[in-house]
């Protein structure tokens, strides 16, 4: 299912997919939410729930710079028309290219400007799951009362905080904390980082943008996203993000691997 439409505030439900895991023998289940928030005038997120190709994506367009809407739009374009094939290493490389596509639609769109966007990718096939992500918009994972941040934000508080020049609370509330290092469409060639994981039955996935976390804690994060219901999760998470100031576009996306004998 295709949702490029970036100001429906509107928490959206999609069915079981018929497309079952290994992991879960069982449908998966997901839902998503995107809102503009209480500060900005127009919402640069962008999300697709292709969940019968087993792909859930969150984009941010880069605020403050040229045409932010467009370029996270663009991704998703780029990879709403992906069709899951029966390898799993041939699927990722074409999520790549496609990605790698986007960035060269939006450097063409640019005119000369700088036009980018984050992106956070979640592709599942049989019972591994494929991350793929560059910038700060964030994959979570919460699994029988573990949780997890399964990607590395791409920016320059998490360099230097990796690099041992800030600890954990200074890169949070640095002033350059919304500096990210890489994005679609901002270089030439852009990196994409890939990281696997393995699912079990009872997983559940958070992808969101920034504005989703930035005012929420990760015990917060984590409190929420363990909720009885993936659309009840999703809601309050939403909600909770717009009730401390919603001071930047909300997106996210809830993904949920049935418990085994679902």
């Amino acid at each position: 299912m295709l949702a490029v439409d970036p100001m429906s505030p509107q928490i959206q439900t999609t069915e079981p997919t018929a497309r079952p895991t290994k992991a879960s023998l069982a449908p998966w289940f997901s839902c998503a939410a995107t809102d503009v928030g209480h500060v900005r005038k127009v919402n640069e997120d962008s999300f697709l729930d292709a969940r019968e190709q087993g792909l859930w994506v969150v984009a941010d367009g880069m605020g403050g710079h040229s045409r932010g809407d467009r370029a996270s739009q663009s991704i998703v374009e780029a990879l709403h028309t992906f069709k899951a094939g029966s390898e799993a290493m041939p699927n990722v490389d074409d999520l790549l290219s496609r990605l790698h596509a986007a960035n060269t639609t939006c450097r063409d769109l640019a005119n000369g400007k700088v036009m980018g966007s984050t992106v956070a990718a979640l592709f599942v096939h049989d019972d591994i799951g494929y991350i793929l992500w560059a910038g700060d918009s964030r994959i979570y994972r919460h699994r029988t009362g573990e949780f997890s941040q399964l990607t590395d934000d791409h920016s320059l508080v998490q360099e230097l905080h990796r690099l041992g020049e800030l600890t954990a609370d200074e890169a949070e509330n640095h002033p350059s904390a919304n500096v990210i290092t890489r994005a679609i469409g901002v270089a030439e060639d852009i990196e994409i980082q890939v990281r696997k994981v393995d699912l079990q039955p009872g997983d559940r996935f958070l992808i969101c943008s920034d504005g989703l976390f930035k005012d929420v804690k990760p015990a917060e994060v984590d409190s929420n996203l363990a909720l009885p219901s993936p659309r009840q999760a999703l809601e309050q998470l939403v909600k909770l993000a717009l009730r401390r100031g919603g001071t930047d576009n909300v997106t996210a996306i809830v993904v949920q691997v049935p418990s085994s004998g679902a």
